[in-house]
C-alpha cells in the first residue's frame, strides 16, 4: 500500500513538474548574453577591418512557420528546415550575420577578403564567433552558414519542455 501512495505521488510531482514547464513563456528577444556577445561579435570583426550585419536575431514562433513555408506552399527557396518552436532563434539564442560592402550592399559571400588578408572575411567572423561562445551552422550536416547560436547546453527539447539558460549566460 505505502508503494502505492509513493508511487501515485510521484507521478503527481512528475505531472505538476511537467505542466510548470510548459507554463514558461517564450522569451520576446535576444538573451542577454546573446546580445552582449552580438556587439562583441560586431566590434571585433569592425578591428579586423570586416563589416557585417545581423540579418537575424530573435523570431517569433510566427515568423519561423513563414519561413519554413518559403519553398515549400510558398514560392521561394527553403531557407530552413524547422518549424516554429524549433529553432535557437525563437529563444532568443540564435543571430543570422553577413558581411556588408563598403557601399553598404549585404552579401553572403563566403570566400571574399575585404581586409585582404588572404583569409575569407566569412571565416574571420566565424572563428571570432566561436571564441565568444557560439557554435556555428557551417559546422552542420545540414549547412546554415550565416547561422551562431549559444544552446547554453540546453536542447531543443529542453527548450520545448521550457528550459530556459541563466540570464547571466
Amino acid at each position: 500500500m505505502i508503494f502505492v501512495v509513493i508511487l501515485g505521488l510521484l507521478f503527481y510531482l512528475y505531472i505538476d513538474r511537467e505542466k510548470a514547464k510548459r507554463e514558461v513563456p517564450l522569451p520576446a528577444k535576444l538573451h542577454p548574453a546573446v546580445e552582449e556577445n552580438k556587439e562583441k561579435l560586431i566590434q571585433r570583426a569592425k578591428e579586423k577591418g570586416i563589416s557585417i550585419v545581423i540579418t537575424d536575431g530573435f523570431r517569433s514562433i510566427k515568423k519561423q512557420d513563414e519561413l519554413y513555408e518559403k519553398g515549400r506552399t510558398k514560392e521561394g527557396d527553403i531557407v530552413t528546415t524547422v518549424k516554429g518552436g524549433e529553432s535557437y532563434h525563437n529563444y532568443g539564442l540564435a543571430i543570422d550575420f553577413a558581411l556588408q560592402t563598403k557601399e553598404g550592399d549585404v552579401v553572403w559571400d563566403t570566400e571574399r577578403d575585404s581586409n585582404r588578408n588572404n583569409k575569407p572575411d566569412w571565416m574571420e567572423v566565424v572563428s571570432i564567433a566561436k571564441t565568444l561562445g557560439f557554435t556555428w551552422g557551417g559546422d552542420w550536416e545540414f549547412k546554415d552558414y550565416p547561422h551562431l547560436q549559444m544552446d547554453f547546453g540546453l536542447s531543443m527539447r529542453d527548450l520545448k519542455n521550457g528550459e530556459r539558460p541563466p540570464k547571466q549566460g
